[in-house]
C-alpha cells in the first residue's frame, strides 16, 4: 500500500455526527487549494433506501469511483455496526486486519492527502473481532487524526472521552454545527480549548490550514 503524503484519519464522537460531511468539506477545500486528495472507508453499512451512501458523498468530493471509496464487497445494507449488518445479512465476519489491507490508494498520481473515515464513533465497534477507530488509528498509524463532535451540550463529556482514547495520536476536533451565537456553543469550546492538549475548529474553513498546521507540527 503506498501512502499519502499526509494521512487523515476521520472519526466521531458517536453515529450520525457528521463525520462524512466533513470529510467531503474538507477534501473539496484540500483539491481547491492545489492539493491531490483520496477518500477511503474500508467498510460502510447503510439503509438500502438511501440515495446517497458515505462512500458517494467521498467519491463526489475526491473525484473517484464509489468502489474506489469503499471496496464493493464492504457495502452492506442494512443500517447497523458493518460488522452486525454482515451477520444480519449472512455474510461472512469483518476482521479490522483484512479491511487495512484492502485499503488501496491511486497507483497513477502520488497523494498529498488521503482521508480514511471509520464507522461509528471512536470505540464503536466496526468488525467482529472488535476493531474499532483506536484500533484502525493504531494500525494506520495516520499524521492526524480528526474528531468530529457536536457543539451543544454534553460535547466536553464526549470529547474528552475521545481525547483519552486517542491519547497517542495527534488530533483535530471539528464542532460541528457551531453556532456563534449559541453561548453555550462559545462556552464549550473555550473551555475545552483551555482544558485540553488539541487543537479546535469550528468552520470547515479553518480546516485546510489547522490541519497543514498540526501535521507539521
Amino acid at each position: 500500500m503506498t501512502r499519502p503524503h499526509q494521512l487523515l484519519l476521520i472519526t466521531g464522537t458517536g453515529t450520525e455526527i457528521g463525520k462524512t460531511w466533513v470529510g467531503a468539506a474538507l477534501a473539496l477545500a484540500l483539491r481547491e487549494s492545489g492539493s491531490t486528495v483520496a477518500a477511503r472507508k474500508p467498510a460502510q453499512s447503510f439503509d438500502p433506501g438511501d440515495t446517497m451512501t458515505d462512500a458517494d458523498v467521498l467519491a463526489a468530493a475526491t473525484g473517484e469511483h464509489p468502489h474506489a471509496v469503499c471496496p464493493a464487497h464492504r457495502w452492506y445494507g442494512v443500517a447497523m455496526a458493518p460488522f452486525m449488518a454482515a451477520e444480519a445479512l449472512e455474510l461472512s465476519p469483518l476482521f479490522l486486519a483484512e479491511l487495512v489491507a484492502e485499503i488501496q490508494w491511486p497507483p497513477d498520481q502520488p497523494v498529498d492527502v488521503g482521508l480514511v473515515e471509520a464507522a461509528g464513533g471512536v470505540r464503536s465497534p466496526m468488525t467482529s473481532d472488535g476493531g474499532d477507530a483506536v484500533d484502525l488509528a493504531g494500525l494506520l498509524a495516520p499524521d492526524l487524526v480528526v474528531l468530529v463532535a457536536d457543539a451543544g451540550l454534553g460535547t466536553i463529556n464526549a470529547v474528552r472521552l475521545c481525547l483519552d482514547a486517542l491519547e497517542s495520536h495527534r488530533v483535530v476536533v471539528f464542532l460541528n454545527r457551531f453556532d456563534e451565537n449559541s453561548d453555550l456553543h462559545r462556552r464549550n469550546l473555550a473551555w475545552l480549548t483551555a482544558n485540553t492538549q488539541a487543537a479546535y475548529a469550528t468552520s470547515v474553513g479553518q480546516l485546510p490550514s489547522l490541519v497543514v498546521s498540526q501535521v507539521r507540527r
